[in-house]
């Protein structure tokens, strides 16, 4: 079974596990032999092929011929772990030294230091491919969006590099500039990015009045990250204390984050019904589902773009599937593998795939995305970032009109008294939305 503490979803330029004084290493008598072997170990025991191309057979000859060599110090056994995952052919198993492991758990607890974007390798076309610009972040403010490639690092090309060098690349000292050569569609051009470390609160929320008067309760999720559940509930439960009559629920842009943290939200709104399932790599499924203590049984509607990704197709997921609400925007990333992280001898660490999610009707939406009910593009011209979430943001302009339709619909067959004139317009409705037959 599947330890939620250490299940993350990964897709991300967070990095690291920083020991205070690196000769506190457990690795004994520079046995870097170990190191390697502890990697080996996990994969082979765990290691979920999405690809199909993992072959045991060749995996236990490759320790036999890792483990013959002799390795003088850290960076030749961590160059051959690198090495030995690259043969997975999985994006998202990666080996991180010490520093950068730590910085990846600063990062899940809600800290990034950095611009604020979010990678992944594409093995396929070999291009490093932007998840998501975080909200708030210098790469955010930049213009940084979902899927622009990055095609240099300071005038150094991103050909054949990995993750973990393009991380040292892009972080440095606080205060410094970083330029990016971006791609975006067949147009290629530069941004000069400051290093910023950026204390990230998940969630924010506020109150959105209509036109027609009605209180709407609007809630954007950056990043599920250690806070975000509980910043979540404290949220819809002001809103609930505001009366408001349905919600916006904001996923655009958010890359994911902690596994543990989409299925607390997601039961936020989901009272009962499953929410996702992980299946391992023995076949093993863990069903996760509503616990009956939803927060709000009020209309909502999800706006979601290319930028939402893994635990934001989760939530995402269980909304639609359960018809819980609509989801508006535009299709998602399509993230649909769980890592697990893993702490090695020395203060190294591993991201390994030990499992995919499948959404409640069953759908595996790795590489595929959650396509919205209602299509929707962003704005031609980008809005500023208090713009976002108001009747400026085309998205969340449909995303309202969408809520308030349902909130209506929702009042008038509340409002039905049956052997009076409202039967009329009772069977249009249910003629038009198909939810009701009459036998």
């Amino acid at each position: 079974m599947l330890k939620k503490k250490f299940i993350i979803l990964f897709a991300t330029t967070f990095s690291g596990l920083f020991l205070n004084n690196f000769a506190e290493a457990t690795v004994l008598n520079n046995s870097y032999k170990e190191v390697i072997d502890h990697v080996w170990q996990i994969v082979y025991r765990d290691f979920l092929d999405s690809n199909g191309k993992f072959q045991k057979s060749n995996w236990i000859n490759l320790r036999k011929e890792v483990l013959s060599k002799t390795y003088s110090d850290s960076n030749e056994a961590y160059d051959a772990i690198r090495n030995m995952l690259s043969k997975l052919d999985d994006s998202y198993t990666r080996f991180l030294e010490p520093k950068e492991f730590n910085q990846m758990r600063i990062d899940t607890s809600g800290e990034l230091t950095g611009v604020g974007i979010q990678i992944v390798k594409d093995k396929e076309s070999d291009d490093l491919i932007i998840i998501s610009a975080i909200e708030g972040t210098p790469a955010f403010d930049a213009g940084i969006k979902a899927r622009d490639k990055i095609l240099s690092i300071d005038n150094i090309s991103t050909q054949g590099m990995n993750i973990e060098e393009a991380v040292k690349l892009i972080r440095g000292q606080r205060g410094t500039k970083v330029k990016l050569e971006i791609l975006r569609g067949s147009e290629s051009f530069f941004e000069i990015l400051l290093r910023e470390k950026i204390e990230i609160k998940s969630v924010s929320s506020k109150v959105n009045q209509t036109k027609n008067g009605l209180l709407i309760g609007y809630l954007r999720i950056k990043q599920f990250n250690a806070n975000a559940s509980k910043e979540t509930r404290d949220a819809i439960k002001d809103l609930e204390t505001k009366k408001v009559a349905g919600y916006v629920l904001d996923l655009r842009s958010n890359p994911g984050g902690l596994l543990g943290s989409s299925i607390d939200i997601s039961r936020h709104f989901i009272n009962k019904g499953v929410i996702v399932s992980t299946v391992s790599k023995n076949g093993l499924k863990e069903t996760k589902r509503g616990n009956g203590q939803a927060l709000t049984k009020k209309p909502l509607v999800v706006l979601v773009n290319e930028g939402s990704a893994s635990a934001s197709e989760i939530v995402s997921g269980a909304i639609k599937d359960n018809k819980r609400g609509k989801l508006v925007g535009k299709k998602t990333f399509g993230k649909g593998l769980v890592q697990s992280m893993r702490t090695l001898v020395d203060g190294s660490g591993l991201t390994v795939t030990v499992a995919k999610y499948l959404t409640p009707n069953g759908t595996d939406i790795n590489k595929f995305g959650i396509i919205p009910d209602i299509e929707v593009k962003m704005n031609i011209n980008p809005i500023l970032q208090r713009e976002i979430g108001t009747r400026r943001d085309k998205q969340y302009r449909a995303g309202e009109k969408e809520l308030i339709n349902i909130i209506n619909k929702k009042n008038q067959i509340s409002e039905f008294i049956p052997n009076t004139t409202n039967l009329n317009a009772f069977l249009k409705i249910n003629e038009e939305d198909k939810v009701f037959s009459l036998n």
